[in-house]
């Protein structure tokens, strides 16, 4: 118990005058330079500690700077109160703490991924994907390739077949008219030989051949031109787009003996030429 003196000079005994509790306005003056700064407790640092790395945990960012000896710290409550805020009005990113490096007044920057997907699952499932799409990708590619090459192939073949064709029907004579009716009939050109080899023994080439002593000239309707038809075959048998010329017009003559043939006795025997006999001779048709 603390002693006072009285007005007389005699000590006496009892509660000194009760300790006044400073108001606000005498705490903030007390902080003011020369007065020396309020030492913080142990509690109130970690305090605000704690608070600033609620704020790193919940995914929302604050910026740390350090104004050296003497600088103004926030009080741990405030301090507190603000990260609790901060953390409220913040959507929360997956952000593992482990990966947050604090270094002084720095932060490293937050490796984080996407909920529920593995980044290192992810990279794998991209790098077996890759190779089999890049492989298919190939692999079309190829076949477009070889089938703009196949095609272009058989466009030059056929080009050079037309021009073949062209050339020996503007040549004319007896190979340039035989090309001709076989196109004119949508027949192939390797019927060609057996073709000529039917005209050659018929008429020998000769496109107004005209056959006097058989049966049917003694019946008035001999035989004429390359194949050597007689006029009723020559109108059932030539190529519609011919009807309108002559029966020794090399061309129509040769696609009405053409489709006779073909009509009565198969292609095969057109393409060998002609019928023979059991010596491998001629036989007319």
């Amino acid at each position: 118990m603390a002693g006072h003196r009285s007005p007389g000079g005699r000590r006496v005994t009892g509660d000194p005058a009760p300790h006044r509790v400073p108001t606000r306005h005498a705490a903030r003056h007390a902080t003011t330079p020369g007065r020396g700064a309020p030492r913080r407790t142990v509690a109130s640092t970690t305090a605000a500690v704690g608070a600033a790395f609620g704020v790193l945990s919940t995914g929302a960012f604050a910026a740390v700077t350090s104004t050296g000896a003497g600088s103004a710290i926030a009080d741990a409550a405030e301090s507190s109160t603000v990260a609790t805020q901060l953390a409220a009005n913040s959507e929360a990113l997956s952000v593992d703490p482990a990966d947050v490096a604090i270094t002084g007044a720095h932060l490293s920057p937050v490796a984080y991924s996407v909920a529920g997907v593995d980044r290192a699952d992810a990279t794998e499932a991209a790098a077996d994907v890759a190779p089999d799409a890049e492989l298919a990708s190939l692999d079309k590619a190829g076949r477009i390739a070889d089938e703009i090459t196949e095609q272009q192939a058989k466009e030059a073949a056929e080009a050079a077949a037309r021009a073949e064709l062209d050339a020996l029907v503007a040549r004319g004579g007896l190979d340039g008219w035989i090309a001709q009716a076989l196109e004119i009939c949508d027949l192939p050109q390797d019927l060609a030989p057996g073709v000529k080899k039917v005209i050659m023994a018929e008429s020998g080439g000769n496109p107004r051949a005209v056959n006097l002593w058989d049966s049917n000239a003694r019946a008035g309707r001999p035989s004429q031109g390359l194949m050597q038809v007689i006029p009723s075959t020559f109108r059932a048998y030539v190529h519609p787009s011919l009807a309108g010329r002559a029966i020794t017009d090399p061309v129509a003559n040769i696609t009405a003996g053409v489709r006779y043939m073909i009509a009565n006795y198969g292609m095969d025997t057109l393409e060998a030429g002609g019928r023979s006999n059991g010596s491998g001779g001629y036989v007319g048709y």
